[in-house]
C-alpha cells in the first residue's frame, strides 16, 4: 500500500498503466469532452469542494478531470471494496487529486476511505449508493452543515435518499442523476447487459450459448443483462415481485416463474434486484451441479452467503473471480465476484461511450447544485427534460447522427386544442 496525506491506493507505481486506460477512456466521452473545454473557461465549480464516492475507474478519472477544469477541489474514494482499478487510482494519485481507494478493501477500509474523503470539508457530494451521504448524516454529521447538495448515480441509492427524504431526514437537496433517461435507458440497459456479461465470461470462460440464464429482477439493469444473454444464445428465465415488469418480460419473450422454480433450471445466475435474499439456501438445495451464481445489483446481499457457506464442506478459488463451493451431497456451486458487482469486479465496468451520458448528467447535475443549491429544499430532485434532450442530442451529433426538427406549424398543431378530425 501506498500512501501520503492526499492519497492511498495499492501501488503508485502502476500509474503508467492508469494513464493508458484513462487515454482510451477520454477518446470515447466526446460529451464530457466539450463540457470540459467549457469549464475551463467559465468555472462554474470555482470555489467548490467535491466529496466522491463512486467507482474508481478509467471513466470516472475522465469524470473528476472534468469537475477539476470546472475549479473544483476533490477528494475521491471507491464505491465498492471490488471495483476499483488500481492502476486508475494511481494515475489519479500522480496527477496529484486526492484519493482512497484500492481493489479488495474491507469494510472498515471502505468506510475509512470515505471518512477520508471528507476531511477537507465538502461542499458538494457525489455519491454511487448513498453510503457516503447517508454516511454524512449519522458517524460523520458534523460535515453536513457544510454541504450545499449532493448527487446520486445509482438506483439502490436514490431509493435509500428518497426513503431519508420521505422521512424528513434529509439535510441537504439530492439530485436524483440514476432517474435521468439518459442514464437509465442507456447506462443501466446497455452497459450494464454489456459489461455483466463481459464480467460472468471473465471469470469463468464458460460457453453462455444453449445455457439457462436465469435473471432476478426486470427493472432496467435487469432488461439489459436479459437482451445481452438471449443475444449470446442463451434461453433466459426471469424472476420478478412486480407484475408489471414481470408482463414486460412476457411480452419481450422471456419465460417468467418463481425462483423457487428457476433454481433447479438455471446453469448461470444474475440478480438485479437491489434487494436483499434473492438467492437463498432453498435455491442453493435444488441446485444443478456445476450452477453459476453473480450479482450485478448493487450490495452483495442480494446473494445470502452465509447459507452457502453453512451448505459446503469446502471453498476454493478456481479462478480470478470465481469460487468453487463445494455442497454435502458433492454438487458444487460457483460464485462470482463474492457475491459483489460482477461487471466491475471481474471486468472493467460499463464502456466509456455510455458511461459518457451519466457523468455528463452528474457535471451538470453539480453545477446546478453550486449555483442553486443553497436555495433549493432538501429533497431528491430528478434532471430536467431540457437536461436530458439536449445530452441526448449532443451524443447523436458526436455519433454522426441528425434528427429532424419541429417547423412552426407543426410547434402550433402541437397547442391546439381545436383541431380534430
Amino acid at each position: 500500500m501506498d500512501s501520503t496525506d492526499t492519497y492511498t491506493v495499492a501501488d503508485i507505481s502502476l500509474a503508467e498503466s492508469g494513464s493508458l486506460r484513462v487515454d482510451w477512456a477520454r477518446a470515447r466521452m466526446p460529451v464530457l469532452a466539450a463540457l470540459k473545454e467549457e469549464a475551463l473557461k467559465t468555472k462554474p465549480l470555482a470555489g467548490m469542494r467535491v466529496a466522491g464516492c463512486l467507482h474508481v475507474t478509467k471513466e470516472t478519472a475522465v469524470l473528476i478531470e472534468t469537475i477539476a477544469a470546472a475549479g473544483a477541489e476533490i477528494s475521491w474514494s471507491g464505491c465498492n471494496p471490488l471495483s476499483t482499478q488500481d492502476d486508475v487510482a494511481a494515475w489519479l494519485a500522480s496527477e496529484g487529486y486526492s484519493v482512497h481507494a484500492w481493489h479488495g478493501q474491507s469494510t472498515e477500509d471502505f468506510y475509512w476511505c470515505i471518512d477520508k474523503t471528507l476531511e477537507f470539508n465538502p461542499t458538494l457530494t457525489l455519491d454511487d449508493g448513498a453510503d457516503l451521504i447517508v454516511r454524512v448524516h449519522g458517524e460523520k454529521s458534523e460535515y453536513a452543515d457544510g454541504v450545499i447538495g449532493g448527487t446520486e448515480e445509482t438506483t439502490t441509492g436514490v431509493h435509500r435518499l428518497r426513503a431519508m427524504g420521505n422521512a424528513g431526514d434529509l439535510k441537504y437537496p439530492v439530485i436524483a442523476v440514476n432517474d435521468a433517461i439518459t442514464k437509465w435507458d442507456f447506462d443501466n440497459v446497455y452497459g450494464t447487459g454489456q459489461s455483466t456479461l463481459d464480467g460472468i465470461i471473465r471469470a469463468t470462460s464458460v460457453l453462455v450459448a444453449g445455457k439457462t440464464f436465469v435473471v432476478a429482477g426486470y427493472g432496467h439493469c435487469g432488461k439489459g443483462v436479459a437482451m445481452r444473454a438471449k443475444g449470446m444464445g442463451a434461453n433466459v428465465i426471469i424472476t420478478e415481485v412486480d407484475p408489471l415488469p414481470a408482463l414486460r418480460a412476457v411480452m419481450d419473450g422471456f419465460r417468467v416463474m418463481k425462483m423457487d422454480e428457476a433454481a433447479s433450471l438455471g446453469d448461470i445466475f444474475c440478480t438485479s434486484t437491489g434487494m436483499k435474499d434473492i438467492i437463498v439456501r432453498r435455491h442453493f438445495d435444488s441446485m444443478k451441479d456445476g450452477a453459476i451464481i453473480s450479482n450485478t445489483g448493487h450490495y452483495d446481499c442480494e446473494i445470502n452467503i452465509e447459507d452457502l457457506k453453512q451448505l459446503s464442506t469446502s471453498v476454493r478459488t478456481i479462478r480470478d473471480n470465481n469460487d468453487e463451493y463445494t455442497l454435502s451431497d458433492g454438487r458444487k456451486i460457483f460464485l462470482l465476484a463474492d457475491g459483489r458487482l460482477v461487471n466491475l469486479a471481474a471486468a472493467e465496468g460499463h464502456p466509456s461511450e455510455v458511461m459518457d451520458m451519466s457523468f455528463a448528467n452528474q457535471y451538470l447535475a453539480l453545477c446546478r447544485l453550486a449555483k442553486e443549491g443553497d436555495k433549493l429544499d432538501s429533497i431528491v430532485y430528478d434532471i430536467s427534460l431540457e437536461q436530458d434532450q439536449g445530452l441526448a442530442k449532443t451524443k447523436l451529433e458526436t455519433l454522426g447522427f441528425e434528427i429532424d426538427d419541429l417547423t412552426a406549424d407543426q410547434i402550433e398543431y402541437l397547442t391546439d386544442y381545436t383541431v380534430g378530425t
